[in-house]
């Protein structure tokens, strides 16, 4: 996993590597969304980005991520998040520093994206946090797959939990997530979430 290292750049609150700009809170809970490299081709995002172009920026944003959960819950790509070794890597690896890095609050993952609401502990921001996430389980998805190349796109999606409401919105939202997208009946049905019913381990090393 990725060490805990502070840089100039941990001086200000915003970060971007790309088009999306990412708001560090600190210890504040976080919705968080990051996605298979495969899952959205990048000549439909490029014309999304034009398409959007031409609305206020906020307006804009919405209606991508609109675009963007409607597209991944379709399970474009080759969904290897459908693989129950995957899978379980995954989120095992989202297990393993619940409390000591951040506090996980809940998470699904889907056969094409993973779904997240956290709150980042001590000096750890969440940019190490997500990195760390990514880098390992791409490491050994790769191994498992007998594969190489880009696992997960490279962007992840970022928003800050206002209060208690959204708060309560957000866990239902990704642990409903499976049930939107057509793959069980209810959210306790599915394994790779933190609404399974027969979930008894809250933590397991990845």
């Amino acid at each position: 996993m990725m060490a805990n290292t502070m840089t100039s750049e941990a001086l200000s609150p915003w970060r971007s590597r790309g088009y999306l700009p990412h708001w560090e809170a600190g210890e504040t809970a976080q919705m968080i969304g990051f996605r298979l490299a495969d899952s959205l081709p990048a000549v439909v995002l490029q014309r999304w980005q034009e398409e959007l172009s031409l609305l206020p920026d906020n307006e804009a944003s919405v209606l991508r991520r609109r675009r963007i959960e409607i597209a991944l819950d379709a399970g474009h790509g080759e969904s290897s998040l459908r693989d129950v070794r995957i899978a379980d890597m995954v989120e095992n690896a989202l297990l393993h520093f619940d409390g000591d890095r951040y506090r996980l609050h809940s998470w699904v993952v889907m056969p094409n994206h993973v779904h997240v609401v956290a709150t980042p502990l001590d000096r750890w921001t969440l940019a190490n946090i997500v990195h760390s996430w990514k880098s390992f389980t791409a490491k050994q998805a790769n191994v498992l797959q007998r594969r190489a190349g880009p696992f997960w796109a490279r962007e992840y999606y970022d928003r800050v939990i206002r209060d208690k409401g959204h708060h309560a919105d957000a866990i239902a939202y990704v642990e409903r997530n499976p049930v939107k997208a057509g793959l069980c009946r209810r959210p306790e049905e599915w394994r790779h979430s933190s609404a399974w019913e027969g979930r008894t381990i809250r933590s397991a090393a990845p």
